[in-house]
């Protein structure tokens, strides 16, 4: 019961307002292409859900081992970090609608047989080389996961059933909350990518990426003044 409860909690956690603001807010950019869209969408899911887990549950298990315990102050400046994060993300998905400086693409390494999806910031013209491709979702994913680390380190989430519980479970319980991050994010990866192919989103292209952005400053200032 422990386990499923960790994974349900996880699953949930993964849900939450900010994570799939920052998930969308990456994903809608300029295109005239579903499969496109549909590649991008999944790609930064899934790579926002793998930084995010993985600082989350690494970060935690590595202070329970330690017995170490984060300031409240640390928890706060996660949340804000949040806030800046969607405001950002906003701001230049307003700028990138407008001036076509940000774009994604897809293609195919030599040594892997699925296609990757890149975020690139800048001219079309001056795009980067392989080996500079942006890994800004994973990275991103990983910051939004600094506001839960304290509560998972107390074991917040799991309330008193765990107050008794050994050290491997303890781990355990971590690990599992992470692989519910993981499948809940890449569930609304493959849900967002289905509706953002659709013939009618594709169509307005510089629409939808303008009204997420906005969307996503308005979260991110509501996040900001929630934290204060």
């Amino acid at each position: 019961m422990l386990l499923l409860s960790a994974l349900t909690l996880g699953f949930l956690h993964g849900l939450g307002a900010d994570h799939l603001m920052g998930i969308a807010a990456l994903s809608v950019t300029p295109s005239n292409d579903g499969l496109s869209a549909r590649a991008r969408a999944l790609g930064v899911a899934v790579r926002f859900a793998l930084g995010h887990a993985l600082l989350l549950g690494a970060g935690a298990a590595t202070l329970i081992l330690l017995g170490w315990s984060l300031p409240l102050m640390v928890e706060r400046g996660g949340e804000m970090l949040g806030g800046i994060l969607l405001i950002v993300l906003g701001m230049l998905g307003v700028w990138g609608a407008i001036s076509g400086h940000l774009y994604g693409h897809t293609h195919v390494h030599s040594n892997e047989p699925a296609p990757h999806w890149h975020l690139h910031i800048g001219p079309r013209a001056s795009h980067p080389s392989s080996s500079a491709h942006s890994h800004i979702p994973t990275i991103i994913g990983a910051a939004f996961a600094i506001s839960s680390l304290r509560a998972l380190t107390m074991l917040a989430p799991f309330g008193d059933r765990v107050e008794d519980a050994s050290l491997p479970l303890l781990l355990t319980l971590v690990a599992v909350f992470a692989v519910g991050i993981l499948i809940s994010m890449s569930l609304f990866g493959v849900a967002f990518a289905s509706i953002m192919s659709t013939r009618a989103i594709v169509r307005l292209g510089n629409a939808v990426a303008l009204v997420m952005a906005v969307a996503s400053m308005a979260l991110g200032g509501y996040w900001i003044a929630a934290a204060l």
